[in-house]
This record gives structure tokens, sequence and C-alpha cells, in this order.
């Protein structure tokens, strides 16, 4: 039978290939097969190490060609070099030849030494210009402090104890004998000093570390450095600050020399005479001026290498990724030494094997191979993996339901009637013409705008929003729709149409009742009458409140008839019959019979019969606790149809517990009796068996028939056999009791909490219409009364206020709020009457996925 049309309803029918590959095309095969991007491989050397597979010294190598781009991508950054977009190229998608990709791998490893060689030079000259620089701000610095230390010796003598200087002692004794302490040099004192530069940030803990290491036996000056320090090794800016430090002795000294450096400071050799000094800082700006001119033509040449690679890299990038992931895909295959030839499996779309038969014939021809590649479609009874395919529109919904969980496969996929069930039941919350028009727009514009929004850089949030642009513009259009129904706009009312209710003439301050039009009904939604009325919350509140009822009703009564459909697909009527049936049946006789009240007390008009309206959540709670007794009745005969809804309901929950559980123990010791194996004691059959065994007949597991030729000369064979089937665990009556026990109770508990819970439509509807109300009336509202121009500026103040908070607050969070909730009304109230969800996603060997990716990671 041929397969059904790939559609959103089902995951597409899967097969499972077997292709025998002639080693010397092995590489041009995967290639093109990733280009098609709908196979995917399963690893047939699972049991051996990633080190002895057939081909990790290409990976290797491969991988040591990454590197070296990624080094040049991050050369590029640090020098502020741009990188060519990939977008650009004209055929990104083009797969290279071997001779290309060696060729590639030689250049990246000339230009890695050329670039490191550059790289090494560069910094090493501006470590060195930064050490003439920090050397020529020593030098400048010095000259004051040297004069003031020689200027303040005396004062500095008589302001410290004798017993805490002994610096200074030996300078009085000099000055005793009768020597002008001031004009002796400090060498002839015995007086030592370093200089040097230290980061700005370390000077107060350099200054306390050592006067309390020498007791105070130190005379230190320390000026900023005005301009701050650039750190060859990362480029960062560091303030650093010049000192001198002069200490009597020679131990002294190195022991400040050992703290200075390990506090991170540089020393300078600077001389204490002013002439020498002069000397030293003219060298030191001549060598400045000189490395000034090789560093700037380093850097030139450095950056005109980076720039040339930057015009090429991002391609170079994609090639090595899709030629490393070619050889790993390599390595999940199997060898056969005697025929050269390599062995896969993968899983693959059958509406998809003539594209790929007719893929793997063209490699052949331009190979000019003889043997041609042939493709084995395998019968097995491992559950294939569900894929759903998708376009730009379908893909955002069904990345929702995916979120979940996947579908078991070909299980009826949520993600179809979640194109309209999720934007409808977010606009039944965020019901406003106004804030669905701005969402409308923002989609159109991102949707409009697409190619180059989506070649851009993109924040985390836009990110979300961008990809999830046409739920986006579902939700706006949904939101115009529901905001017309609810009459609203901005929170002011929409008058389409005439109202059906007069004003009556009124004075001032003067409560009056609205007369209504006879024989005059308001066509579409809500009367815009309503609004600004007294009463208006407590109407509001009554229909809103109903209509979740009814909108949550309706959503579970058709997930749960998707559960038949699940049951009539798989073949198993007992959950028709044990699970779906009681199930309809309980959920009907409390639920759908509550809707039905509903609709039934609108469609009557009570003060026309002289009746009140009777209360339905009383009702409700006495149909339960007082079968057969109605205080207010709603139609005649109801307490008899209530008594009769109960005991079906009632029914219905033994017939879930046990009819299932013992049904499958009977057909089980029924299968025992004739016979039969259970299903787990088939035996396990590799579907890589020998060819040359000998066939075990028709009934055997490893019967091969042969199904001729394909257009492309490629033989396809069929498995009859079971294949490799899963292992199933023998029938547990206790286990599938259990289950059965939980199912039931959480069928009956669910179907009460699960209604309540859509009673947050009614509630996050009224928030979000009371708040564009407070908005409202707190800006614009307020702006109106001002006259003159004093009004004009108040008007467009208050307007910019409210157009702000109107989108940060209505919009975005109110949207994002509103989203979450129906969000959570598909995965937990929905889906959970029918979804099994033990599928496993499509993963298939595809380079514009990977091309996405590496997209992502250079933006």
């Amino acid at each position: 039978m041929a397969p059904h049309k790939d559609t959103l309803f089902r995951s597409a029918d899967m097969s499972l290939t077997q292709l025998y590959i002639a080693n010397e095309i092995g590489r041009e095969v995967v290639s093109a097969l990733g280009e098609l991007g709908i196979m995917a491989f399963r690893d047939l050397n699972s049991e051996t190490s990633a080190f002895q597979r057939t081909f990790t010294q290409e990976i290797r190598r491969l991988d040591n060609v990454e590197r070296q781009l990624r080094y040049f991508q991050q050369q590029m950054e640090k020098s502020n070099i741009p990188m060519r977009s990939l977008y650009e190229f004209d055929n990104n998608l083009a797969a290279p030849s071997a001779s290309e990709i060696d060729e590639l791998a030689d250049r990246s490893h000339a230009l890695e030494q050329r670039i490191q060689s550059l790289n090494d030079s560069y910094e090493t000259l501006k470590k060195r210009e930064t050490e003439l620089t920090e050397w020529r701000w020593v030098l400048r610095e010095a000259g004051g402090f040297f004069d003031r230390a020689r200027g303040q010796t005396e004062e500095i003598r008589q302001s410290i104890e004798e017993d805490d200087a002994p610096l200074l002692r030996d300078v009085e004794q000099h000055g005793q004998n009768g020597e002008p302490t001031g004009d002796r040099s400090f060498s002839v004192m015995n007086i030592g000093f370093v200089a040097g530069v230290i980061p700005r940030e370390r000077i107060a803990a350099f200054e306390r570390i050592l006067w309390r290491t020498l007791r105070g036996n130190l005379y230190m000056n320390q000026s900023e450095i005005p301009e701050p320090i650039i750190n060859p090794e990362n480029n960062e800016e560091i303030n650093k600050n010049v000192f001198v430090i002069f200490a009597h002795g020679k131990e002294i000294i190195n022991k400040i020399r050992k703290i200075s450096e390990s506090l991170g400071a540089d020393i300078y050799n600077v001389d204490e005479n002013s002439e020498l000094r002069r000397d030293q800082i003219q060298e030191v700006n001549t060598r400045l001026g000189d490395l000034a001119n090789v560093l700037g033509n380093t850097k030139r040449t450095l950056d005109a290498e980076l720039t040339q690679i930057g015009r090429s890299l991002a391609a170079w990038m994609i090639i090595i990724k899709k030629e490393k992931a070619v050889y790993q895909t390599l390595n999940r295959f199997s060898y056969d030494q005697q025929r050269k030839t390599l062995i896969a499996e993968a899983w693959c779309p059958t509406n998809s094997l003539g594209l790929i038969k007719s893929t793997l014939q063209d490699v052949n021809d331009r190979a000019g191979l003889s043997v041609p590649t042939i493709v084995n479609q395998i019968k097995t009874s491992k559950t294939p993996p569900t894929y759903v395919k998708t376009n730009k529109f379908t893909l955002g919904f069904q990345t929702i339901i995916d979120a979940y969980g996947t579908a078991k496969y070909t299980e009826v996929n949520p993600g179809l009637p979640t194109i309209v069930t999720f934007p409808f039941l977010f606009a039944v919350m965020f019901g406003d013409f106004g804030h669905g028009f701005i969402m409308t727009c923002a989609a159109v514009a991102m949707i409009y705008f697409e190619k180059p929004l989506s070649r851009g850089k993109q924040d985390e949030l836009f990110s979300m929003a961008f990809f999830g642009r046409y739920i986006m513009l579902m939700m706006g259009i949904f939101s115009m729709y529901t905001g017309l129904i609810y009459c609203d706009a901005f929170s002011k009312e929409l008058a389409l149409f005439p109202s059906m209710w007069e004003v009556p003439d009124f004075k001032a301050n003067e409560t009056v009742e609205f007369i209504r039009k006879e024989g005059y009904t308001y066509p579409f939604g809500m009367d815009w009458r309503w609004h600004d009325t007294e009463n208006d919350l407590l109407f509001s509140n009554s229909y809103k409140m109903k209509l979740s009822i009814l909108l949550g009703w309706a959503h579970m009564t058709y997930s749960l008839c998707l559960s038949y459909i699940n049951a009539r697909h798989f073949k198993s009527p007992i959950d028709i019959f044990a699970n779906f049936i009681p199930g309809m049946v309980f959920f009907q006789s409390i639920f759908g019979y509550l809707v039905f009240t509903i609709i039934y007390k609108w469609s009557i008009d009570w003060y026309a019969i002289g009746k009140s309206p009777p209360g339905l959540l009383n009702m409700l709670i006495y149909m339960f606790l007082q079968p057969g007794t109605v205080e207010e009745e709603l139609y005649p005969g109801q307490a008899g149809v209530q008594v009769f809804l109960l005991l079906a309901a009632v029914v219905c929950v033994p017939i879930m517990l046990f009819l299932k559980p013992f049904y499958l123990r009977w057909e089980h010791n029924r299968a025992r009796a004739m016979g039969y194996r259970g299903i787990g004691e088939n035996t396990h059959v590799s579907t890589l068996d020998d060819d040359d065994e000998e066939p075990q007949g028709m009934n055997g597991n490893n019967h091969r028939q042969s199904m001729g030729s394909d257009e492309g000369g490629a033989l396809i064979t069929q498995d009859i056999g079971g294949g490799d089937g899963d292992e199933h665990e023998e029938f547990e009556f206790s286990e599938v009791m259990i289950h059965q026990v939980i199912h039931t109770i959480e069928f009956c508990l669910n179907c009460v909490s699960h209604t309540a819970s859509y009673l947050r439509l009614w509630a996050l509807s009224l928030a979000h219409q009371q708040l564009s109300i407070v908005l409202w009336s707190m800006t614009l509202a307020n702006a109106f009364s001002f006259t003159g121009a004093t009004g004009v500026f108040a008007i467009f103040f208050f307007f910019v206020v409210w157009f702000f908070l109107t989108i940060a607050v209505l919009v975005v969070m109110e949207g994002t709020s509103a989203m979450l909730h129906s969000l959570r009304l598909h995965w937990v109230e929905a889906m959970s009457k029918h979804f099994i969800g033990e599928g496993v996603p499509f993963e298939p060997f595809s380079f514009e996925t990977m091309l996405e990716e590496e997209m992502a990671e250079l933006k």
C-alpha cells in the first residue's frame, strides 16, 4: 500500500533503510545525503570507542583545522576586524572536493604560522613600548621626588622620634659634622632608593605593607600617571602610579624590591643625577619613536592578513564543519572487509525514498562507478522516530508541542489544532482591538523584514519573538476579532452599529435605566452601550465566566475525541470501550450537562415569563449532594434527568477501572492456552545478518525477497522477517491494574480541576480590561481636563506616557502572561486527554540545520 501524503495531522511514514556503499565514494554519498537532510543514520559501531573507529585520523586533522580557524576568528575580534557575512557567498551549501579540503588544511597551517609570528612580534613590541612609556613617566616624576627628598630631610628629621627613624639618624650625623645634607648625594649618605610603577588600586595596600614590614624606616613619594597604561596582553586600560622609595641599607632596599614585585609593580632604573636623567629621557623618547614606526608597520601587516582571511573565514568554517560531520557520520557505518563496502542503516521518510535513490544514482554517475549503491528497505519491529513536516508558518506551533513532548509515531499530532486553538484562547484573554492591532503590526513588520532581521544580530528576547512571528500574527488577528466581540479598543467602546439600548432624558448625576428597542438586536458582539455603565462589570463577569466554561468544554471534548482516533489507528478497541466511551459519558454527564444548562438559561427570557433565573452553581452542587432535589427548576423533568446523568457517571467509573485490565489478562491467558509465545520471546535477529546464510523459508526471520531494480539501477530488497525488534516485558496484571487505577483517578479528578482551570480565560480577560481602563483614566483622561497651551502640552506628555505603558505593560507583559496561560491550557488541560508522547524525535543528518547553527554562532 502506498504511503499516505505527509501532513501535519500525523508524523510521516518512516522506513528503516540499509545502504551498501562502495568505499571509494563513501564520502561523496554522505555529503550528498547531508545536502538532502532527510536521513537519520544509526550508529552500527556503538560498542567501538571513538579512538578505534575508521575515520578517527581524518576527524583529528579537521579538528586541528577548525582550531586554526577559531584562532583566526579570535584574532580578528581582538583587532576589531569584521568578518564577511556568510550570506554574501553565492552557494554556501556546495560540498567541496577532497583536494579542496587538503588545500584548505595546508593554507590554514601556513596562515596560522604567519599570524602567530606577526602577533608574537606585535605583542613583544607592544610590551616593550609599555615598558618604555612607564620608564619615561618614572624618569619625569623622579626629579621632583629627589628634590623634595633632599629639601625635606631636615623637616623629617625634626618630626620623627629617634628610635623610629634610624634612616635619618645617619643623615643627622652628617649634618652635625658641618656638611650640608641637602647637596650631598644619597650614595654618600648610604641611602638607596627603588623607583617604579604600580596599579593605582594597589597603592594603599602597598604603603601599608611597606610601613608595617619596615617599621617606618623609609621615605616614599608617589604620584598618579594622568594617562592610562594599555596592557598588551588583553588591551585593557590600567591606571598606574609612579613611586620612589628611599631607604637605608641594601637589605632593606632588596626587601622593598621583593614586596614591590609581589604586588605587581614594575621596577625601573633611574639615575639620581639630573643631567644623566635628562639623557635617559632623551634616549627613551628616541627608542619610543623608533618603536612606534615598527609597531605601526607590524600592525598594518597583521591587519591586512586578517582582513584577507576575514573575506573567506566564514565559508571555511562551514566547509570544515560539514567535512567533519561527514566523517563523523561515516564512523557510524559498518565496514565489510571482504566486499570493501560500507554498510549503513538510517531512518528516512518513505515518500523520500525516490529522491534518495536518484541522488545516490547521480553520485555514482559522477564517480563513474559501475557498481550501484544498493538500498534495502527493512521491515522491523522497532518504533520509528517521529517526523512532522513543517514550514515557516507551522514551525512555531509545532515547536510549542515538541517543547512538551514528542508525539508517538503516527499518533495524532496536537500541533495541527494548536494553529487555531492556541491563538484563539490567547485572544479570549487578550481581547482588545487596539492591542491586537499593535501586535499584528509588529508581527507583520518582522515577517516583511524577515531576511535582514534573520541575518542581523539578535538578543535573546527578540530572537524568541522573531522565531514566533507567525504565532504573534495569529494571536494579533484573533485578538482583534475578540476585541470586536468585546467591543473594546484601548478600553473604549467601538460603535460599529446602532445600539439596541436607548438612553432616556436624565439630569446630571442621576442614575437611569436604558430602554430596550423592540425588535432589534445588536448584530455582532456586545453592545457598546454597556461601556461606562454601573452594571458593566457585573454583566461582563457573568458573560465571560460562562463563556470560559463553554470554551473549556469544547476544547477538552475535542481533545478527548482525538484519543478515539488514536485508538482506532493503533487498532486498540479495548481503549475505545474501556477508556474513551466511559470517559466521554462521564465528562458529558456532568460538564456537558452544565454547558447545556448555561445555553438553555441564556435562551429563555426569564422576566418575560415572570420567573427569576436559577443559579447554576447551586444546581450543580445539589446534583451531587442531594440527587433528585431541585430547588429552582430550570426546565420540566430536571430532577429525573440529573439522577440519570449522575448514575451514568457513577457507572462509568468501575468500567474505566476494571474493564481494560481484566480484558488484557483474559486475552493473555487465551493466547497462552493456544500455544502462542509472548511478545518478548521472539528471536532477536540483526539487520546486518550475513547474506550468505541459507534462507529459512517464508516463515523464517532472515528471509529476504528481491524486488528487482529501480530505475537508477539500485537493487531494492525487503526483509520479511521481524528484524531487530524491541524486547518487551512479560505481561503483569498488577502493573496494568495499577496503571489503570491511576489513569481513572486522574481522569475523574481532572475533569473537575481542568474545567475550573479554564476560568483563567475569564480572570485574565477581566484583568486586561480593567488594567486598560485604569491606564486610560490615569493618563489621557486627565490630560483632556486641561485647556489652552497647557492642555496641548499635557495631551502630548500623557499620550507618550500612555503609549509607552500600553506597549510595555498591556501588550508585552499582559501578552506574555496570556500566552503562558494559553500554553498551559494546551499542555495540561487538552493534551492530557489524548497525548501519548512516547515518541523519539527525528534528527536527520542535515547540512542546512548545521548551517543555521553555525550562523547563529557567527552573529
